[in-house]
């Protein structure tokens, strides 16, 4: 059968990088077996012919009514799928679908009826978000970066800022390029509504969010971007490490360094778009 994205250069050119992009998370080691998820606002890159494609699987409900989705495009990986297969066939092992004009359901247009991640709901009701807002950022990612979950199993990172202090005082690249620090997220059942609402109300403040003991989601311009944005926060839980690995805890910058940075530079405390 003949893909959708064999006519449409700027579609391959989003479906790429996202392959380009889960094979990054695979060499990581942030992807194990299925783990991880991705979703990507594709409508702008939607014609009319594909608009008018007719469903290839029954309709499935969201759990939650996003009215700003209605009539949405998104790519998404596929349920029980490997990132280190989608980033060899990525129509093979994610789908387009599209939001019904319910805002409840979404139906697969193409290329296969692959069936998206069981953590659709978190996924798009950031995507209702990001809409609702104005913002311009269309991905959202899940992975498990190693060195971050593991720090999410010590008490101590999980009250109030104390991990994006550390985590800004590590380097002075990780306050520049994640200037809204990472935002936790206490256990919850994964796919669940209650761990999409969770979240959406601490993406709204950060760049990062982090599922305790699990993995962490991030939302950016595109999906490179929102891979950039958790790399950088691992970076630095990782010379954290290596620093305690050594025998004594971190020093760090001190609070002046970091606060002299943040004005110096002028970092936001908002997100910019």
């Amino acid at each position: 059968m003949k893909s959708v994205l064999e006519t449409r250069p700027e579609l391959k050119a989003v479906i790429d990088q996202i392959a380009e992009v889960t094979g990054y998370l695979w060499q990581k080691g942030w992807a194990e077996r299925n783990g991880g998820n991705i979703t990507v606002n594709v409508t702008e890159c939607i014609d009319e012919e594909m608009k008018a494609l007719p469903a290839i699987a029954p309709v499935q409900q969201i759990g939650m009514v996003l009215p700003c989705l209605k009539g949405k495009f998104f790519y998404c990986k596929g349920t029980g799928k490997r990132m280190r297969d989608l980033a060899k066939q990525p129509m093979q092992n994610g789908s387009i679908v599209r939001i019904c004009d319910d805002c409840a359901s979404y139906e697969i247009i193409a290329d296969e009826p692959v069936v998206p991640t069981s953590e659709l709901p978190t996924h798009l009701a950031l995507q209702n978000y990001l809409l609702e807002t104005g913002s311009c950022y269309k991905a959202t990612l899940h992975t498990h970066p190693i060195e971050l979950v593991a720090m999410s199993h010590i008490q101590r990172f999980l009250r109030g800022d104390e991990m994006t202090r550390v985590l800004w005082s590590m380097i002075p690249e990780t306050l520049a390029f994640a200037p809204l620090g990472i935002g936790i997220v206490p256990y919850g059942l994964p796919s669940s509504v209650e761990l999409a609402e969770a979240t959406l109300e601490k993406i709204k403040k950060h760049d990062v969010v982090l599922w305790e003991k699990h993995g962490t989601v991030a939302v950016g311009q595109d999906i490179m971007d929102a891979f950039d944005q958790t790399d950088v926060l691992c970076k630095a839980a990782n010379i954290y490490m290596c620093a305690r690995s050594m025998g004594s805890e971190p020093d760090g910058m001190t609070d002046a360094a970091v606060k002299e940075l943040q004005e110096v530079f002028n970092l936001p405390k908002v997100r910019p778009c």
